[in-house]
């Protein structure tokens, strides 16, 4: 079985690295549609329809990529997906405080960053079919 972590793939991913295209691109298009839109982008990106398939989508294929190179990029589209959803929980706290809201809006504003960040970051990653990096099991 290959490691994901030296990059090495067998032939018959090719499929499952258009998928990772497409999820990429899912993302991308929350994010450009929250840019464009009447929408905060870190908003469009967890609660978008395109957003919410493109995790489906990650959690269905996820055994099929298990233990490639792909692992480590569909780790990170759904740990993008989940972590944005909780900086959006902790804001949403922060403002209930109301002494907080400054702090929330800095908040929002560096998850929104970090999300564009993430999306660019792996998409060309995947490109260049390099993995993205991964905290070992130990």
């Amino acid at each position: 079985m290959p490691d994901y972590r030296t990059g090495s793939a067998p032939a018959d991913l090719g499929g499952l690295v258009t998928l990772a295209h497409i999820i990429y691109g899912l993302h991308a298009f929350a994010v450009v549609t929250g840019i464009v839109g009447s929408a905060t982008i870190i908003g469009s990106f967890v609660a978008s329809l395109p957003s919410i398939l493109a995790v489906v989508l990650n959690y269905m294929k996820r055994d099929a990529v298990r233990g490639t190179w792909l692992e480590s990029h569909f780790r990170w589209q759904i740990r993008t997906f989940w972590f944005a959803l909780l900086w959006i929980f902790v804001a949403v706290s922060m403002i209930l405080t109301v002494i907080g809201i400054p702090f929330a809006f800095a908040l929002l504003i560096g998850a929104t960053l970090w999300i564009v960040y993430r999306v660019i970051r792996g998409w060309l990653n995947l490109l260049d079919r390099s993995t993205m990096p991964m905290p070992s099991d130990a």
